[in-house]
This record gives structure tokens, sequence and C-alpha cells, in this order.
């Protein structure tokens, strides 16, 4: 027992398998930085790729061996090339033999970069480039390699006839690499559905239906099928219309309810839709045989002059490949014509007002417009500047008066013109120097109010002149001065 190892500590042991964790993430911890490869390489079937692998770093670093290993996306992984600095390169067996080999010749373990000549859609997947390194140990780089091929893509509408849910448009990606991706554009109410079938060669089949349950308005519609890959720059689009089969829909027209007794050429016209178009065209009448005044040419009937015979009702069938339709008109044959329809009493007189109001728009601008010009060329309108005041008239008149009262006298004294009075009428011819209207006497004056004094509002020293008499001796006397016409616009006093 004396000569038995001690059992290590825990803490030994812990530290032992810290070291190994630390050794296990090492080369995973530094691949992406020391081995540099493409990440994805695209192709095409036949062509010759390149995969590209270089050790950035090998300071401190021994290179001892290269493996390139290939995983496909369903199967096992395989070594498909091995490069020793000491060996020659090696090929093991596997799908790409013959067709792998190292750029470089001789190679070298700094940069072991492949060839695969003449790839195939089966060649597809992880391509890994693995260094074997004192004392570091195994780092690597991987590379995808995507095949590419483009699709045979078509699409075509399907004939279908009014009925249940059914495809009425298919459209295919057929053989391409990787899978399509196929969408639907129409105003029609449907759905799709979208599968896909492996192929040969790795290829993907994508097919897509739209089902929908078609009436007569779908036929004509319009729908397309758009197709995007990623080999092509743009998607591809095929627009197509709807082929939707129905029996004709018919309907006859003419007939307007006043069919009398006497009336001449009267037509009724069978119209029919369908698809595919009507073919045949057949009028009956539900009371037996055409009578003899009916003349019938494709789809229209013609009556040639109007009778009892006529008073039935006519039945009119179209027919296609898909089914029959029909339509009827019963007509009543009146001993009389209606009074044709005419326009309401209500939209004559609308119509009427409509017409004057305009009229009086029109006459209203342009007798404004043509007031407006006549003024503007006798110069009318508002005053460009301000009038100058008017002067006054210092004109006095100096009535006479006949016995009159001290009183009066004094009233007349301090009276002064009324500005805004109206202005009396005055009569001058009355004042006679002959004297012949007054029995001889001697002259005689009418004496009347004072004129307007012609002043637009006088300020607080522009009062007008009052009255004034006289104290002479004619004044005295009842004589009064004598004014002339011309000598002042003012008419003398009168006193009441």
């Amino acid at each position: 027992m004396a000569g038995q190892d001690p059992l290590p500590s825990r803490q030994d042991c812990f530290k032992v398998v810290l070291l190994l964790l630390g050794s296990a993430l090492l080369p995973h911890g530094a691949s992406g930085q020391r081995v540099k490869v493409e990440p994805e390489v695209l192709s095409y079937p036949g062509q010759t790729v390149n995969l590209h692998c270089a050790f950035t770093d090998t300071t401190g670093i021994q290179l001892t061996m290269v493996t390139w290993i290939y995983e496909p996306k369903e199967g096992k992984r395989m070594n498909i090339a091995v490069l020793h600095p000491s060996f020659k390169p090696n090929y093991p067996d596997s799908p790409l033999k013959g067709r792998v080999s190292f750029m470089q010749s001789p190679p070298n373990v700094d940069d072991p970069s492949i060839q695969i000549s003449n790839v195939r859609m089966m060649d597809e997947g992880n391509y890994i480039c693995e260094f074997a390194s004192y004392p570091s140990g195994h780092e690597q780089g991987i590379t995808q390699l995507v095949m590419l091929t483009k699709p045979q893509n078509s699409a075509s509408p399907l004939t279908v006839e009014v009925g249940k849910l059914m495809v009425v448009a298919r459209c295919e990606s057929l053989n391409g690499r990787p899978a399509a991706q196929i969408r639907w554009v129409t105003t029609a109410h449907g759905n799709s559905t979208t599968s896909s079938k492996l192929g040969q060669d790795n290829t993907v089949s994508v097919t897509s239906e739209y089902h929908m349950a078609p009436t007569s308005t779908d036929n004509g519609k319009d729908i397309s099928c758009v197709v995007s890959h990623r080999t092509q720059t743009t998607p591809e689009s095929f627009q197509m219309k709807l082929k939707v089969l129905y029996a004709p829909q018919v309907t006859i027209v003419g007939y307007d309810n006043n069919w009398y007794v006497g009336r001449t050429n009267v037509l009724l016209t069978c119209q029919a839709a369908g698809n595919p178009v009507p073919t045949t065209v057949l009028w009956k009448s539900m009371t037996g045989e055409i009578p003899d005044t009916v003349q019938i040419k494709d789809n229209q009937l013609r009556v040639l002059k109007v009778d009892e015979a006529v008073n039935t009702t006519f039945v009119c069938e179209v027919k296609n490949r898909v089914g029959t339709g029909r339509d009827q008109v019963t007509v009543l044959v009146r001993g009389t014509r209606l009074p044709e329809k005419g326009a309401t009493t209500g939209s004559i007189i609308g119509a009427i007002i409509g017409v004057i109001l305009i009229v009086a728009i029109i006459g209203t601008a342009v007798a404004m417009y043509r007031k407006h010009r006549a003024n503007k060329l006798n110069g009318e309108g508002p005053p460009k500047h301000k009038p100058p005041p008017p002067k006054k008239n210092n004109t006095a008149v100096k009535p006479v008066t006949n016995h009159a009262p001290a009183a009066e006298e004094r009233l007349i004294d301090s009276q002064y013109y009324r500005t805004q009075d109206a202005e009396p009428v005055t009569d001058l011819d009355a004042y006679d120097d002959d004297g012949d209207n007054n029995g001889g006497e001697g002259p005689r004056v009418h004496y009347y109010a004072a004129a307007p004094s012609g002043w637009d509002d006088p300020g607080n020293n522009e009062a007008p002149p009052f009255y004034e008499h006289s104290r002479n001796k004619s004044h005295e006397n009842g004589q009064g001065t004598h004014v002339g016409r011309g000598d002042s616009f003012v008419s003398p006093a009168m006193f009441v």
C-alpha cells in the first residue's frame, strides 16, 4: 500500500477539466480568424468552380496536414482531398473523385485551394477546409456551394364551365434550383395552392393552381402569374384571361307597350350573350304558329301591321354547346294609340325660370358694364379732390315797412338768415314800376321771407348778415329801397 500513488484531489480534477475545455474550444474560436474561405459560391451545372482556402497567420504554428471534407445536404460527410507536406496529394473515393484537384502544382499547405470541374447538381452542399496544426490543433473554414438552374416557366388558363369550385388557371416553374416562388394577381375572387417536387439532378419543380367557383361575369377577367427565381434579374409575369363557358343569356328588346291596331313596322330584337358564341336563334309563339304579318330574320322579329293576330306571347330561344337560354315578351294589342309622354309641367316651369334667370343676369351685367363705361367717358364719378368753400354774399337787402310796430322792428334787427330753410318762390314780376296794377297809388311791393344765404355750415366768425332798417326819411315815410334783379338774389322780407 505504501508504494501506491496517492489519489488526485478534487482541485486537481477541476483544473484538468478546465484545460480540456479550453483545448476543445480554442480551435473553433480561432478558426474564423485564421482560416480564410468564401462563405458562398454559386455555379451552374457543367461549369468549373474554385474553392479558395488559406491559413492567414502561421506565426508559431506548424501546419501538418490539410483535408477537404464534403458535407451534402442529405447524407454522411466524406473526405474528397488530403494534402501532407511529406506525401503526394490524395483523393479518396467519393462522387467527386476525378473531378476535384488542388489548384497549385505542386500543392502548398499554406494555400490548399481546390478546383471542381464539370459540377453537377448533386455536388451542392458544404465544403470544409480543415487544417491540422501544432500546437493549436484543428482549425477549419466552411464554404457553401449553391447550384443554380434556371427553371422553365409557363402559365395557362383552363377552360371551365360555370359551377362549383375548380382550377381555372395553372402556373409552373420546372427543373429549377433553388425552388421558384409563384404568386397570382387578379380581380377574380379565389385562392391558390402551391406544391413542389424534387426532380432529376437535384432540381425542383414548382406548380401553383388558382381555384374559384366561376360565374359568367368572370369570363374574360385578367389574371397574371408572377414567377420569381434567383437566376432571374426581374420576376417573369404571364398575363392571361379567364375562360368561363356559360349558356346564352337572352333578352328581348323593342316592345314599348304601345302596339295598337294599324301600327306598322314594329320590331323585336333578341339579344344574347354566351361563351361560346350562340349559334342558333329560334322564335316561337305561345299561341301556336307565327302570324302571317310577322317576318323573322336571324334575331329580329318584325310585325308589318299590328292586328289581333299578334296579341300573343313571343319567345326567343338561343343555343350554344353549353346550353339553351330563352326570354319572352307578351304583346297587348290596343284599340287606340296611347298619348305620347311629354315633359312634365314642373320640368317645363323649371326650365323657363332657369332661362329667365340666365337672361336677367346677362342683361344686368351688360347694363352695368355700359353704364360704367359711359361714366368713365363723360368724366362722371366721385370727385378727385375736395372743392373750395363757397364765397359769402355780402349784399344786404333793406326791406321797407309801412307803419310796423317798434317791437317788430327790433325783432327784425336781431334776426339772422337760416341756412337750412327752403327757398321760397319769389315773384319778382309782381313789382310794378308803373303802378298800373295798384290803382294808380304808386308801386306795389311784395315782401317775402329771406332766401337761403348760400353758406355751407358757417364758422364762428362767418355768420350771415342780418337785416338793417334804414333810419332815413324814406323809411319813415314807408318807402322801400328799390333793388334790381341783378343786384341780389335775395327777395325782400315779408311781414305777416
